[in-house]
């Protein structure tokens, strides 16, 4: 089976080869990427000649290194608290982070807590063996669904302890169908898991599993660290200008098109800052043709004039409602500014994340698919996230959010409250971490 699984990777590759050939951007960045970034194994690690550059700069005899492994840019956030906390009380280990997909590797390449940053290797015996004896590891951490089995493997023979954290599965994975006994088996790799919920621990435990703590999602930790640290954003308060502000982050086109609907609607008093997922220049026209009086976050923060008192106002004379995030990286603090928010993706595959807003005390209204994340599922119950299906929903819900404040100020307490009660998973990987290595 490994024999089949192994065949399955390299047709993988293959295929991303062949696509980055017929001007796939990401994929040709997927190649580009393990071509000159990837971290080069050692096969002959006394020869100095064999090794890489970056590894022979950075690299001591005596160094102990720590491996972290994210698919891409949401799970590096669900271990970068980890990350922090380990170099916090453990400074005397380096981190190698690695990452999958290029969207991740693009964004977090200069990461300063990683003592290297490098794309992961396809998934073969001989990648996964080299990789593993080029540096002295002394732990790896997988994050949530990155599983290669290969990798798994090695590190099992190197007597290298694995930890997977924030992780997450549900009876449909192919880990628990009727061909999954091999898949099964090599969760026997790990020594320990880190699950998010009961529901997983228990599914676990019923394969002979029990290996496991329930502590919940790294990323609150990370987030609620962003909402202590927020900064102030004078342009965005002279935009906002005493108005009551609405947030509609990581937003795609069906998103846009149903705020688009919603905007005759939207009370004086009040305006919308728009952040769509996309911000390339297609995509910015397409939303300035729906929203002609909008305003690009980047006009405002090239203005150098002190807050005012009053909007920013349009070459007409009338204030302008509507503000475009064209700059990524801080969507996330400006969740301070919101009374309520819109999440995007619903419509699409998934929903983006909605723990950013809530940890402000935000109450989020989101679209239809997302119920493969548990704090959703968990906040819909709850009443502090309200899926809407179409306009209709979306203008009711919006209108009961701005007009009963009763019921927004409950819904922002039910948040909070949920928030607080996610807390602490970093800590609890630490403990479990320390007791695995120095005990």
């Amino acid at each position: 089976m490994r024999c089949v699984y192994t065949l399955g990777i390299r047709l993988y590759a293959l295929g991303v080869r062949v696509a980055a050939l017929f001007g796939n951007a990401k994929a040709q960045l997927w190649v580009d990427g393990r071509k000159a970034k990837a971290l080069e194994p050692v096969e002959e690690p006394k020869d100095s000649n064999k090794v890489e550059p970056a590894l022979r700069q950075t690299q001591e005899p005596n160094d102990s290194w720590i491996w972290f492994h994210a698919a891409s840019l949401g799970e590096f956030e669900q271990g970068r608290p980890v990350i922090e906390a380990l170099k916090q009380a453990h400074p005397e280990f380096k981190i190698l982070l690695s990452f999958f997909s290029p969207s991740g590797y693009e964004i977090r390449k200069n990461y300063p807590l990683a003592d290297k940053v490098a794309y992961l290797p396809t998934d073969t015996p001989r990648h996964a063996e080299q990789w593993v004896r080029s540096r002295h590891f002394v732990a790896a951490f997988f994050i949530k669904y990155e599983f290669w089995f290969n990798y798994m493997q090695a590190l099992k023979q190197a007597g290298v302890p694995l930890f997977y954290i924030s992780l997450i599965l549900k009876p449909e994975s192919y880990f628990f169908r009727w061909y999954g006994g091999w898949f099964r088996k090599q969760l026997h790799h790990v020594t320990h898991f880190f699950v998010q919920d009961e529901a997983t621990a228990q599914l676990l435990k019923a394969h002979g599993m029990d290996n496991i703590s329930v502590c919940g999602d790294t990323r609150f930790d990370r987030v609620a660290t962003i909402a202590e640290q927020a900064k102030p954003f004078p342009e965005i308060e002279r935009f906002i200008a005493g108005r009551q502000c609405i947030i509609a982050g990581s937003t795609w086109p069906p998103d846009e098109k149903l705020l688009a609907g919603f905007l005759p609607k939207l009370p004086e008093d009040h305006c919308l800052i728009i952040a769509p997922h996309d911000i390339s220049a297609s995509h910015l026209d397409q939303i300035m043709a729906m929203f002609p009086e909008a305003q690009l976050y980047t006009e405002l923060s090239s203005l150098s004039q002190p807050a005012e008192s009053r909007p920013l106002s349009l070459s007409k004379g009338r204030p302008t409602r509507i503000l475009i995030i064209n700059t990524i990286g801080i969507l996330s603090q400006l969740y301070q500014y919101a009374r309520f928010v819109y999440i995007g993706g619903g419509f699409g595959v998934n929903i983006h994340n909605i723990q950013e807003p809530v940890t402000f005390g935000c109450p989020v209204v989101i679209g239809p698919k997302y119920k493969s994340f548990k704090e959703a599922v968990d906040l819909v119950a709850l009443q502090g996230v309200f899926p809407v299906n179409d306009a209709d929903e979306l203008t009711a819900v919006f209108t009961r959010l701005y007009e009963d404040e009763a019921f927004r100020k409950q819904a922002s307490a039910t948040c909070l409250t949920y928030l607080k009660s996610q807390l602490g998973a970093t800590k609890t990987i630490i403990k479990g971490f320390e007791s695995a290595l120095f005990l």
